[in-house]
């Protein structure tokens, strides 16, 4: 069976000034671990029993960046799914969309990550080594782009 993470793509907007595009103005959430190879991820967790995936994905959220769900505007039409080995082992990781309703909301990090950074694209995608959440990245970016 294989092993199942859910979590939230955070971002936020920036004002920007009316000559850039609504797009630049988009900041993503990367926590950075505390354990391993201090690798750069959304907030994301195991699902525990008798939890949904999206419970998960709240719950893991306010646990590794302090973040309540009332703090935050789900991005309706939005959900992926990656699936990769660790361990040897499948490992299945649904991620939602999700903006911070105020873009300087104060970031709680758990014992489990040691920094924080909000990223433009760009940057998050090299903070984010592995290309499955590059790209997970990019399509979020480009859903927004495109659900203005």
């Amino acid at each position: 069976m294989a092993v199942r993470a859910c979590g939230l793509i955070i971002y936020r907007r920036l004002q920007s000034s009316p000559s850039s595009k609504a797009a630049d103005s988009i900041e993503y959430l990367l926590l950075q671990t505390s354990y391993g190879t201090h690798h750069w991820t959304p907030p994301k967790g195991h699902v525990d029993p008798g939890e949904d995936d999206l419970q998960t994905a709240f719950r893991e959220t306010q646990e590794e960046a302090g973040l309540q769900a009332s703090q935050l505007n789900l991005v309706e039409g939005y959900r992926k799914e990656l699936h990769y080995p660790v361990h040897g082992k499948p490992k299945t990781v649904v991620y939602w969309l999700a903006e911070v309703k105020d873009c300087n909301t104060e970031i709680k990090l758990s014992e489990e990550h040691q920094a924080f950074r909000w990223l433009k694209l760009e940057d998050a995608c090299k903070f984010a080594e592995y290309e499955d959440m590059q790209a997970t990245l990019k399509d979020a970016h480009q859903f927004l782009s495109s659900n203005k």
